[in-house]
């Protein structure tokens, strides 16, 4: 689950390139909307996996913190 996080937070990091690129008009108002549009899906999709983790993650017995290694 870490890698999940460590992933929505540089996606959140990206978005806020974006801006600064718009800022400085190197890139248009049309294409920073198409791509924040694109990272705010991206987004979703990471957030989902993390609040539905117990669905895929497999825990051994050895582990009981929930935690993977």
């Amino acid at each position: 689950m870490a890698k999940l996080t460590d992933s929505e937070g540089e996606a959140r990091e990206t978005q806020t390139w974006l801006q600064f690129a718009l800022a400085c008009n190197y890139i248009s108002e049309e294409q920073s909307n198409n791509l924040n549009s694109q990272y705010n899906q991206i987004i979703g999709m990471l957030v989902s996996m993390i609040n539905q983790s117990e669905m895929w993650c497999t825990f051994s017995p050895e582990n009981k913190s929930g935690k993977n290694f």
